[in-house]
Formats: C-alpha cells, structure tokens, sequence
C-alpha cells in the first residue's frame, strides 16, 4: 500500500482571511497591505495498493528480514529516507548506470533522470501498450491522479504516429 501525501500551504489574510496568492502585497478583499500572511499547512492523504511483481516482492522480503524497516515517530517505514534523498539515489545510480540525460523535446531543456522523469516515463510507456479508456482509467488509479485530465496528458503522440494518423485522415477508402 502506498500512503500518498502531498502538501500544500494555504496563504490568508491576516486581517479579513481572504485567500491570497505568493505575491501578493495587497490584499484583493480588503485592500490591506500583506505584511505577514498567515500559512496554513494543509496534508492530503490518500491511500491505494499497487501490483508489485515477484521478483521485487522477494528483494523486499529479504530486507525487511535483514532488518531494513525504520521506525520514526512510533510509525515503520520501509525506507528511512525523505524525497530529496530518494531524488539523489536516483540520480547517482542513473549516473552509475551511465544512462544518459534526459531531453526535453519541446524546450529543449536537458534533465537529470529524477524519480519523477521514472514515473512520467512509465506512464508513456503504459499508454503506449494501451490507451484504451479503461487502460487510462488504471493509470489514472496506479498514479494516485484525482483528474482524469491529469492522466491524459500522458498520452504523448510520437512522430511516426502522428504522421500515420494524418496519412489515414487522407487516405481514399477502396472498395
């Protein structure tokens, strides 16, 4: 079971609770000038269990008997590391790996491989074999989205598909 957590700060205003943005100087309700803004830390939990294939299910067998789970706060976890050591573990054993950088198409941007570059590629990869609709609405679940929007935008349309599709569009019926 994966325990999804994700958090978002709520900013306010001090003098009239309004909802207010980063930059803002002046409050847009009461007019007031934002000197200190009240922040309210807000934690969204949600749970769900994810397929896990045999042979990673043995490694962590064989961890947790060797005593790998970490108990913080009177709560195991199986790992005891927080997300900006999970994003170097990744980093360094891509870089290990010597797998290349990663880049971006569209800007051009070159990327390191990150835990997030992993998950949008095994989404692609996951619309690639089936993108039907019940194939998205199980990535949807897999992922933890809320919006279906949100999955779909993982279903990138290569080069050579794209031109296939044009050429269909085009192409005469024969009998």
């Amino acid at each position: 079971m994966i325990i999804h957590l994700k958090r978002r700060l709520k900013l306010s205003c001090p003098n009239c609770r309004a909802r207010l943005g980063a930059a803002h100087v002046f409050c847009p309700h009461c007019g007031g000038k934002i000197e200190k803004t009240q922040i309210e830390e807000q934690q969204h939990r949600r749970q769900r269990v994810l397929p896990i294939d045999s042979d990673t299910l043995k490694m962590l067998k064989e961890y947790v008997r060797r005593g790998g789970p970490v108990v913080k706060d009177g709560k195991r976890f199986i790992f005891g590391i927080n997300r900006h050591r999970s994003w170097q573990v990744v980093k360094e054993c891509a870089e290990r790996a010597r797998l290349p950088k990663l880049l971006n198409n569209e800007t051009g941007k070159v990327h390191n491989v990150s835990p997030h570059k992993l998950r949008d590629a095994f989404a692609v990869n996951a619309m690639k074999r089936n993108d039907s609709g019940d194939g998205l609405r199980i990535l949807q679940e897999h992922l933890g989205h809320q919006s279906f929007n949100t999955t779909a935008r993982y279903r990138k349309v290569a080069g050579e598909e794209h031109r296939e599709w044009y050429d269909k569009l085009w192409k005469e019926d024969t009998p």
